[in-house]
């Protein structure tokens, strides 16, 4: 099983603050002959009479010594997840969850925009002092 991401106990907290019933920590998906472990797969918990969105997370810290190659790895992870999700659990959406700080830097820079925009990434944006989601982009 893979480590977890420096952030994933502040974004877990956070979605449970946010109503989400977190389901599993390591996300175990199997398809095409490959197995992957995503961050965090969740439940929203909503009234009876509206169906339960479910969601899959994968977090990333962005500490490293290259924000640009973190984000490349980032891209081609939230790319080979959802296609796999599509294929085996099309009911679920997959989200790429970023600290606060690195979505007003890195995240507006025009060609990180464009990366996003054209991959159709959902984001997930987390505050993680206060361990709470600050936009939800989809």
């Amino acid at each position: 099983m893979p480590a977890k991401d420096v952030f994933h106990d502040t974004v877990k907290n956070a979605l449970q603050k946010d109503g989400w019933l977190v389901t599993d920590e390591q996300f175990f998906i199997r398809s095409g002959g490959v197995e992957i472990y995503i961050d965090i797969g969740a439940e929203k918990i909503i009234a009876a009479e509206r169906s339960g969105e479910k969601i899959a997370v994968e977090v990333k810290s962005f500490l490293g010594y290259s924000t640009i190659s973190e984000f490349h790895g980032a891209v081609g992870q939230f790319i080979n997840y959802r296609s796999i999700l599509e294929e085996e659990q099309p009911e679920r959406f997959l989200y790429l969850a970023i600290p606060s700080d690195v979505y007003e830097t890195f995240f507006q820079l025009p060609f990180t925009q464009k990366v996003i925009r054209e991959n159709n990434i959902n984001l997930i944006v987390f505050e993680q002092e206060e361990e709470v989601i600050i936009k939800w982009l989809r």
